[in-house]
């Protein structure tokens, strides 16, 4: 009967816990933990709160034969699973000993305190080793259950005298495995499922802005004008429950839609001291009442605001506003996404000074004489670019300067000869893109031979064999492939082959890659670079010069090259668009 007592007794006791786990979820300390981007501080923070949580645990337990049948051990352990083997430990040190220090001379004190402090450093132990999984009631069960168990065998085998220790353990042991072990599973199954949840929202939230942006995009990239950003607030207005949506360059209002929009109009300058500081410093802000958004008008419906900045490079060039009003309130889901937002648009304004497509259609000579640029490779690169905007806003902009030194060396024309290192810097700057879409599935490796960096030989080509080799070779492929490009000194030549082990081509292709008829390209489909860059060699080198290719269908394809140590046709040329 002892035991069923002790069992319904700290059952009740267990509501404390429950309330504990909302008051957690509510933490943004505890939501970027589980996120794995917690700070020093923020661990410290988890310590004494798990610590606190335990300790708790004890007060939650009842006197029982000189001891304490407790709770602590559902604290511990959960802190060991979400922050690792500093907070489990941290938090077993502070639990465990509050337990010894309160019965400092009781029988059971030792063995309390220690068993706390090993469950605590279990936990955590464990969450390295499971990472993700960590999130899972089993797991947190079982460590309850071996937690509690380990914890009655060092209470007999600590304890003095040995007769009540076994008296006590005969008592709580069931009561307390069971509880701590279901508080345990029920606690890491109640934050599992409020933070799916939450991540169901955000990624709501997430689609939202991606589709937004997609939308923008071709209106933005004309640049921050009266006509884009009108068209672009009437989109977010249409996609977002927010009162109004305003856009501002760095001294006027281009933009107004929604409620306010009889007062608040384009070409007006601002009306805020907020948006002027938000140009000023580029930090963001959520403005609260009428008297913080400071419009002159009495009957202005807005109560609320949220002003962030645009960017372009580092400098400051507008603001994306939101607008609440006592019917439809912002909130700081609204805060996040339009400063998601913000960071996308200032993303598509960074690609606007590209000109990317005037540059590509003006021009024409490198239809010509280097190989073309595929436009799915530019949409494809900048749709990349945009999603990594909300995941990895860095990333993205290393992604813009790539793309930036992509183009920038398309584009040249009447180029001369240029040293083989500068020419693998386009490949590198391609293969950025390319890696950053499709991850290990593309594997690249550069072998070159020492003292070939300085080879002069003509732009772009080696770049167009290797966009070659994974367009038409690898990307059919589900587990990728690899390329390997060679460059080495082979009598008084400079030997350069790209080798793939994609899908190969046919005879027919490899034939029509040095036909001369026009006829046999609607035959070279993924040849036409190799064509191009054959027809290129021949006329700078000579035919002696032209390309051996060698390809099977499923066992990859060789491109080899070589070049001679000078060209009287190129080495006097000059580049008609200055490199920066």
């Amino acid at each position: 009967m002892a035991i069923v007592h002790l069992l319904i007794t700290l059952l009740e006791h267990f509501g404390l816990i429950v309330s504990a786990t909302f008051l957690l979820l509510s933490w943004s300390a505890f939501r970027k933990l589980v996120l794995k981007e917690t700070s020093l501080l923020d661990k410290s923070i988890l310590i004494l709160f798990f610590g606190a949580f335990g300790i708790v645990g004890t007060y939650a337990g009842t006197p029982m034969m000189g001891a304490i049948a407790n709770l602590r051990a559902i604290g511990v352990i959960t802190g060991g699973l979400f922050g690792g083997p500093l907070v489990g430990a941290g938090a077993g040190i502070i639990a465990g000993g509050h337990r010894f220090l309160i019965d400092m001379n009781g029988f059971t004190s030792v063995p309390c305190g220690l068993s706390t402090f090993l469950e605590g450093l279990a936990a955590g132990l464990l969450s390295l080793r499971l990472k993700e999984k960590v999130l899972n009631w089993r797991v947190a069960a079982f460590l309850g259950i071996v937690g509690e168990s380990a914890h009655m065998l060092i209470t007999m085998a600590i304890a003095r005298p040995f007769a009540e220790a076994w008296a006590l353990v005969q008592v709580v042991a069931l009561p307390m495995i069971l509880i701590n072990s279901f508080g345990a599973g029920l606690f890491v199954e109640i934050i599992r499922f409020v933070l799916e949840d939450r991540q169901r929202r955000e990624s709501l939230q997430a689609r939202k802005a991606l589709d937004i942006a997609n939308r923008t995009v071709t209106y933005l990239k004309n640049g921050l004008t009266m006509e884009s950003a009108r068209e672009t607030a009437q989109i977010i207005f249409d996609h977002l429950t927010v009162a109004a949506v305003s856009m501002t360059d760095e001294t006027q209002i281009l933009s107004f839609i929604g409620a306010g929009e009889d007062h608040h109009q384009a070409g007006m300058a601002f009306q805020t001291a907020a948006t002027r500081k938000v140009i000023q410093t580029g930090k963001p802000v959520f403005l609260m009442g009428k008297e913080q958004i400071g419009c002159t008008d009495p009957h202005c419906p807005l109560e609320s605001a949220i002003v962030a900045p645009l960017r372009k490079g580092k400098s400051i060039v507008g603001a994306i506003k939101f607008y609440g009003s006592k019917k439809i309130p912002l909130n700081k889901i609204d805060f996040q996404l339009a400063l998601g937002l913000a960071n996308l648009f200032s993303t598509q304004l960074e690609l606007e000074d590209i000109h990317i497509t005037s540059q590509l259609l003006a021009r024409a000579e490198i239809k010509r004489l280097q190989s073309q640029i595929n436009p799915h490779f530019l949409f494809n690169s900048l749709n990349t670019i945009v999603s990594l905007c909300r995941t990895n806003a860095e990333k993205a902009r290393e992604l813009i300067l790539e793309l930036s030194t992509y183009l920038r060396r398309n584009l040249r024309q009447n180029m001369g000869l240029i040293p083989v290192a500068q020419e693998l810097q386009q490949v590198k700057s391609y293969l950025s893109i390319e890696q950053a879409r499709f991850g290990d599935r593309i594997r690249v490796s550069i072998d070159m031979e020492e003292g070939c960096q300085d080879w002069p030989v003509p732009p772009l080509i080696i770049q167009p064999l290797v966009e070659n080799a994974i367009k038409h070779g690898i990307y059919s492929r589900e587990d990728g492939g690899s390329v390997l490009i060679g460059i080495a000194r082979t009598n008084g030549d400079l030997s350069i082959s790209v080798k793939d082990n994609g899908v190969g081509m046919n005879r027919d292709v490899v034939r029509s890659v040095f036909s001369k008829e026009t006829a046999d390209l609607g035959k070279v489909g993924g040849g036409i670079g190799l064509r191009n860059i054959n027809q290129r060699l021949e006329r700078v080198y000579g035919p002696q010069y032209r390309l051996r290719i060698r390809s099977s269908p499923q066992k990859g394809t060789s491109v080899r090259m070589k070049i001679p140590a000078s060209s009287p046709v190129l080495e006097t040329a000059v580049p008609s668009v200055a490199e920066s």
